[in-house]
């Protein structure tokens, strides 16, 4: 069974996380999840939910748990997505600065060589965002900005948000049967 760490910041966007939990749940990937304060703020504002309410989590850990189990490389995870991640997180990641668990964990995770996912959730881009997802792309992880397609004809912002999910998925070499793909 495949082991991941979900990270969900408070760029928007949380949508993408409740869609991607579901997925995980149809492939049988354990999921251990960590929420910065302004996600919580976010998720709330954008769903109307705690992330207690959140399908598929095995264990969520404090943001400022350093004892967490993702906080050291020993601990065995297949990967960690960062879904959504603001520029605050992806600032802190590129510049190597464990300011709370998520930080640490990517961290970890990019030292471990282990697949980084961030979902980077900002519009318009300025020279410093763009500085920072090149520092992180070139330590080793992926960025995937949170940008839904339309070629697969979505019915709905879920449905959306779905495929973008699966999208998270394939960069985490995890297979979600039935995705749309071009083609």
């Amino acid at each position: 069974m495949k082991r991941i760490i979900l990270a969900i910041t408070g760029a928007s966007g949380s949508l993408y996380a409740v869609e991607f939990l579901k997925l995980m749940e149809q492939v049988d990937v354990e999921v251990d999840g960590i929420i910065s304060e302004a996600g919580v703020k976010v998720m709330g504002l954008e769903l109307g939910i705690a992330a207690a309410e959140l399908p598929g989590v095995s264990r969520w850990f404090q943001i400022k748990d350093f004892t967490a189990p993702m906080a050291s490389g020993s601990s065995r995870y297949d990967g960690m997505v960062v879904l959504p991640c603001s520029m605050g997180t992806l600032a802190a990641i590129a510049n190597g600065m464990s300011v709370n668990l998520i930080h640490r964990a990517a961290d970890v995770t990019l030292k471990e060589r282990r697949p980084l996912v961030l979902a980077a959730r900002e519009t318009p881009l300025n020279r410093t965002h763009l500085r920072n997802m090149l520092k992180v792309h070139d330590s080793g992880a992926s960025i995937c900005p949170a940008m839904p397609s339309f070629y697969h004809h979505p019915a709905s912002i879920t449905e959306m948000a779905r495929d973008f999910a699966g999208r998270v998925a394939d960069q985490l070499g995890i297979k979600v049967p039935g995705l749309k793909r071009w083609g």
